[in-house]
């Protein structure tokens, strides 16, 4: 194996949660000699969109917002989010991710295998 470069502007756009959003996946399995990456994808949240109430099963996830101002919920609150903040979801939390403004909001989603 050796270093694999790509470029984010000719990395296809594809559905997300259902068509809720759309993501880019930058890396993924096929990317790696190791077993637990699930995923390095880019995430485009639509004006007044929500990739709704999911779980990652046996996976944890890292969110860094890269543009928009919103909310993240799980089953014991609400949290805002900004452009910078960071957000661990461990495996197997429910959460959802609502845009409630008139702009796409942007996210860089890890996703690792536990």
């Amino acid at each position: 194996m050796k270093i694999i470069k790509r470029k984010a502007n000719d990395i296809p756009k594809e559905d997300a949660h259902g068509g809720s959003g759309s993501r880019k996946v930058y890396a993924d399995p096929s990317y790696t000699v190791g077993n637990n990456l699930e995923a390095l994808t880019h995430g485009y949240l639509p004006a007044k969109a929500t990739f709704d109430w999911h779980t990652h099963d046996s996976i944890d996830e890292v969110m860094v917002v890269v543009k928009g101002d919103g909310i993240v919920n799980d089953r014991d609150g609400e949290y805002g989010y900004a452009a910078g903040d960071v957000f661990v979801f461990p495996a197997n939390i429910e959460h959802k991710i609502h845009n409630p403004t008139d702009d796409e909001h942007e996210m860089i989603f890890l996703r690792v295998k536990v």
